[in-house]
């Protein structure tokens, strides 16, 4: 019996499936385990940059020590990503609880985040279908802008309160079902009253603690995931095809540990049910078969602007031409 794989993912990589079916079930495995020995890891590095931050009250050196805090933090969107996808952790209320936990820190809902993000690997980079889509910007200075992550966080924001208010715009009304809906404004709800909470507790009980180790930090934080997260689909084609529409970056480990491994995201999007511990063993049995950046993050933003500039010279020519 021929054990090609027989999913839409292989078929779209042509007769020739790289990978079995049993080799792919196997990197589907999903375990405790992994999850559990990197957390401890991952968390000791957020309690040394804490500590950093401590040390530092009262003196300039808080700004660095705030923004290195600020990018571990960030990436909490990391671990919850790969609990929505219930992978982090074969135990699936884990990966609900520390969704809702990573969550909290970065304001993202996940109940609203797992719908929201489903119809991502539905509709990869699919103008007018794909709600995560981030398109390539006309200019050089709105790719910064993007980076700055005020576009972003005027968006969440948006989106957070309103669905708090019981309002979900068309788009959202496609993917999140029905009887999901109430859910969507419940948790919005909870999530803003305990923000409002710790809003209202920090003057009353002169308790600065997060806007040092919390809020600042993350708001310095998030340009640093801005730039990562655009390096996943932006500048690669708007098309169903799988093997050019998303972008994986060869980066160091520190980086892969950080972002627990969805650095390799043309393999998550190959198969999203392979859990963070076995992509880079999915890389290796699918190397030349998927888009990779082997520059890393600065080398994908080097080929958007490339992109950009390109084409506002394509365009000037144009212009030019019919003048």
């Amino acid at each position: 019996m021929n054990e090609a794989v027989l999913t839409p993912q292989s078929q779209a990589m042509g007769a020739d499936a790289p990978i079995t079916r049993r080799e792919l079930k196997a990197l589907m495995r999903r375990s405790n385990v992994p999850a559990l020995i990197r957390l401890p890891l991952w968390y000791g590095a957020l309690a040394t940059t804490g500590v950093l931050i401590w040390l530092a009250l009262g003196t300039w050196w808080l700004i660095p020590a705030m923004f290195a805090h600020g990018i571990i933090m960030v990436h909490h969107f990391s671990l919850q990503h790969e609990c929505i996808h219930f992978t982090a952790f074969r135990t699936r209320w884990l990966n609900d609880v520390v969704a809702t936990w990573c969550g909290f820190w970065i304001a993202v809902p996940p109940r609203y985040f797992r719908w929201e993000h489903c119809d991502h690997h539905t509709h990869t980079q699919i103008m007018g279908r794909d709600p995560e889509l981030i398109p390539l910007a006309d200019t050089v200075s709105g790719h910064l802008l993007y980076i700055t992550s005020l576009p972003y966080w005027r968006g969440m924001i948006t989106g957070l309160v309103g669905h708090a208010f019981g309002r979900l715009n068309a788009v959202e009304k496609r993917f999140v079902p029905k009887e999901e809906r109430a859910a969507v404004v419940l948790e919005a709800r909870i999530f803003l009253a305990l923000y409002l909470a710790v809003a209202i507790a920090m003057p009353l009980l002169d308790w600065w603690a997060p806007l040092w180790f919390w809020i600042l930090p993350v708001l310095m934080g998030e340009p640093v995931m801005r730039f990562i997260r655009m390096t996943e689909h932006v500048g690669r084609p708007n098309s169903k095809d799988m093997t050019v529409n998303t972008r994986t970056s060869l980066v160091s480990w520190p980086w892969r540990n950080l972002c627990w491994n969805m650095s390799f995201h043309a393999e998550h999007h190959f198969a999203a049910s392979v859990p963070f511990h076995a992509l880079p063993k999915l890389h290796e049995r699918l190397k030349g078969r998927l888009y990779a950046e082997p520059g890393g993050y600065l080398a994908a933003h080097r080929d958007m602007l490339g992109q950009i500039r390109g084409s506002r010279e394509r365009l000037g020519a144009h212009v030019n031409a019919d003048v």
